[in-house]
Parts: C-alpha cells; sequence; structure tokens
C-alpha cells in the first residue's frame, strides 16, 4: 500500500450558526417589552438605525415631498392592519390615573410607625426590624444574637420586636408559623389552650390530615379537633402575602391579540411597545459619497448590514408570532367558541407542519409569550398540551381532564370525599379513558389535597 501525502476536492454539506442567525433567534424569543429594551441598546449602539416618527412600519421610510404612490400601494397603505400591526391613532389613558406599584409590606409598616411616640433609638430598631423581615413576614433572628451584633440590650430588641407584633397584618413579626398563629388568634381573643396545644404539638399531622390520630391523642372528639381546625384554616400563614415589592412583575403585556369581529377572530400583534426602526438617510449619502475614506465606508458598511439584518430580524419575529396565532386561531377555534372544556391536546409539531416550519422554531416563538383572547389571557404554551383518548378514540386535552377532576371534587360530599381510584372510575364514566396515576398527577398540579386530607368530620 502505498503512503504519501495527496491533495483531494470534497464536497460536504455544513450546518453554521453564523452571528446574524444567532441574533433572529434570540430576537424571536424575546417578549414584547423585551425586544423594546433590546431596540433601546441597539440604537446606543449602532448610529445608523433610527426609530420612525410617525406610523411607519419597521423598516419603510415616508414619503418624500411631492412623491406619488403607486395605485397598488395606496391600496396596501388602505389597509388599516400589516399582518397585525395597527396603524390608527389609538387613545390612552393618561399613567397619571394608575399607580405605580402596590404598597410594599415595610411600606405599609412604616406608615404605621408615624402613629406612635417613639424616641430615636426606638425608630431606628423598628425601621431595623421591618427591613429584616423575610417572605412570609416573619423576623426569624436571635433577638441575643441581633442585639449583639446591633450593639443594643436583648430585651429593648425584644420589646421592639413584640411591638412590631401589634401592628397590621396580624402575625407580622412572629419568628415562624406557630408563634404567627397564636399572635393571630390573640389579637381576635381565640386564643384556648386546645387551639395552642394544637399549633404547638400537631401543625403537621393536621397538614397531613390526620385529625383521628390528634383526637385520640388528646383524648377529644373529632368533631371537636374538626371545629378548632376550621377556626385555624381562617388565619393567614403568611402576613407578608398580597403586598407588593420592587423587585416583581406588576402586570403582563400580550405579545398577540386576538379579537372576535362579525363572528371571525381578527389576530393582532401588539406592537404598541416595539418602536419602528429604520436606517438613517444621513448614513446613506455618507456612504454613496466618493469622498468618503475608505475606514469610514467599511464602519458605515457594517453598521448598514447590521441594521438591516436587525429590522428583518423583527419583521420575521413579528410575521412568525402572526402565523403562529393563526393557526392556533385555526386549531382552537371550539375552544375560543365554547370555552376551555373544547380546548383540543396539541404539540409542536402539529403547528409546525402547518406552517412549514422546525419545531424548535415554534418552540422559540411561544416561549414566555402571552396571547389575549375573548376567552382571557393565556401564556401561548397553554394552548400546546399533551391529552388522553376518550372512548371514542378521540384526543382529549389535558387541561379538560383537569377541569373535569375539579369539578367532580367541587361536588363531593367533603365528609366522604373521593379517591384517586374513585376519581379515576367516574372519568371512565364520564366518557375519560385516564389511569389511577394520572390523575393522581392531575391533581397534585391544581394544588388539590389527597382525599385523606379533604375529608372533613
Amino acid at each position: 500500500m502505498k503512503i504519501g501525502y495527496q491533495l483531494n476536492m470534497l464536497q460536504t454539506q455544513k450546518l453554521i450558526m453564523t452571528p446574524e442567525l444567532r441574533q433572529a433567534i434570540n430576537i424571536l424569543q424575546l417578549t414584547a417589552l423585551e425586544l423594546n429594551n433590546y431596540i433601546q441598546e441597539q440604537l446606543l449602539e449602532n448610529p445608523l438605525l433610527e426609530i420612525v416618527d410617525g406610523n411607519f412600519a419597521a423598516g419603510s421610510e415616508p414619503l418624500e415631498e411631492g412623491e406619488k404612490m403607486e395605485p397598488e400601494w395606496k391600496e396596501y397603505f388602505s389597509d388599516a392592519s400589516d399582518l397585525g400591526y395597527p396603524w390608527e391613532k389609538r387613545e390612552y389613558l393618561p399613567f397619571e390615573q394608575f399607580i405605580s406599584r402596590t404598597p410594599s409590606l415595610e411600606d405599609f409598616l412604616e406608615e404605621q410607625l408615624r402613629f406612635f411616640k417613639l424616641s430615636e433609638e426606638e425608630l431606628t430598631l423598628a425601621r431595623f426590624v421591618i427591613g429584616n423581615l423575610d417572605n412570609c413576614g416573619y423576623f426569624p433572628f436571635s433577638i441575643e444574637e441581633t442585639a449583639l451584633v446591633l450593639e443594643v440590650s436583648p430585651d429593648k430588641l425584644r420589646r421592639i420586636v413584640e411591638f412590631i407584633q401589634t401592628l397590621e397584618p396580624d402575625g407580622i413579626g412572629a419568628k415562624d408559623l406557630p408563634e404567627c398563629l397564636i399572635i393571630q388568634l390573640r389579637k381576635k381573643n381565640l386564643l384556648t389552650p386546645l387551639l395552642e396545644e394544637l399549633i404547638t404539638k400537631y401543625l403537621k399531622d393536621i397538614g397531613q390530615g390526620k385529625l383521628s390520630k390528634i383526637a385520640n391523642s388528646l383524648n377529644v372528639s373529632i368533631e371537636e379537633i374538626q371545629k378548632n381546625v376550621d377556626i385555624l384554616k381562617t388565619l393567614n400563614p403568611k402576613p407578608a402575602s398580597g403586598f407588593g415589592s420592587n423587585q416583581e412583575t406588576r402586570f403582563i403585556v400580550p405579545d398577540l391579540l386576538i379579537e372576535k369581529i362579525d363572528n371571525e377572530y381578527i389576530v393582532l400583534v401588539n406592537d404598541n411597545y416595539i418602536p419602528r426602526l429604520t436606517v438613517s438617510n444621513a448614513y446613506k449619502e455618507l456612504i454613496n459619497n466618493s469622498q468618503s475614506d475608505e475606514l469610514t465606508r467599511a464602519f458605515i458598511e457594517r453598521k448598514l448590514h447590521s441594521a438591516h439584518w436587525i429590522i428583518k430580524s423583527i419583521e420575521q419575529r413579528r410575521i412568525t408570532l402572526y402565523k403562529i396565532a393563526n393557526v392556533l386561531v385555526e386549531l382552537q377555534r371550539d375552544f375560543l367558541d365554547k370555552g376551555k372544556a373544547y380546548l383540543l391536546p396539541l404539540n409542536l409539531k402539529d403547528v409546525a407542519q402547518k406552517l412549514e416550519v422546525h419545531e424548535s422554531t415554534v418552540s422559540r416563538a411561544i416561549a414566555n409569550k402571552y396571547i389575549q383572547t375573548p376567552r382571557g389571557l393565556f401564556p401561548l404554551k397553554y394552548f400546546f398540551s399533551s391529552g388522553i383518548n376518550n372512548k371514542a378514540g378521540q384526543k382529549v386535552s389535558s387541561e379538560v381532564v383537569k377541569k373535569a377532576i375539579k369539578d367532580i371534587i367541587a361536588a363531593e360530599d367533603p365528609k366522604e370525599p373521593y379517591s384517586d381510584q374513585m376519581l379515576c372510575n367516574l372519568l371512565q364514566q364520564k366518557g375519560l379513558k385516564i389511569a389511577r396515576r394520572t390523575v393522581s398527577k392531575y391533581r397534585e398540579k391544581m394544588g388539590i389535597l389527597s382525599s385523606s386530607q379533604r375529608k372533613r368530620y
């Protein structure tokens, strides 16, 4: 066998992920607000990009003075919607009518401090305690260790913590859950020795629904235990719940809108938060100027290519979202007409085949995005649910099965709640072929307790 060096030509196919393709994929995954932030960053980095003044679509330019539109362009611009882009002027309520965020727990508590005559040191300690409450509204730190760090006496800090516990909401400033519940009962004048013992010794058993075990242990009737447990269920285990914070998201902006007009569903891409982009005419003239040096021309050409690609990627994102929403309207028409009970099981492959794109494109496009429908606001992923077969062999969405489980449990006798196997049997009577373990999985996903925990005496 001859061994040596040779030169050969070989033709192969490779899929190369270019920077432009990565950028397009990234833009496709962005929500409306994230895309707005991304555009603001690009406007700072690329001097060729400009925001279009007026109601023009991305990448379009206003007419020059004296320029006339051809007839086909007149017809195009007379349409009030460009794949979901509403061009008409809309009236918006002034932002002064809305609060920027709900009051935080810290704001609420500090507001109450104003009604008490506290010394400067007491006010400082009170603000320290308020500022160190956890997400539940507890102050879980050791009084002795905290006092040592603050260089104050433990008794002084303890008095401040006890003072905070007198404020609203009830239970605030407690060390843990048992103390939180006891504080609330004491404020309501409902604290009894039995309730205190249930809280300090049997909270875990109460959570697991083991009321018979508790009754036997305390030598009390199970009806009496049930009565006291009902009182505990009226208390708030997390006093901080319901208050805002500076970190939380205040609202959801839908990326797509579906409106029903004359028995037809119209898809609109929500672009109110997305500026329309174009390329600066000043730089177009500069690149065509023969007196421009090569470095300047090379810089402008590079930025021009980037600008065009960004505009194209944003437009492609809009078109992709619009097409996906139209397919959802077509496939989930019964859901839009009649409600959740008619939601069909759907996977990415079904939509990808209709659009003749890859499943990963659909997956990226629907990620973290919401759609406003006549039935309410839903994440796009809501429409892509697994399903089970009914007796007729037809697929039924898991959301429909969950609703059926929830309805059956809502109508059950609380003294004789249905087990998962009984739920399975009842669903099969309704024509839904489902395994007991699947019922258990759906029940847990909906946060519904087991039959032993739901049982009342």
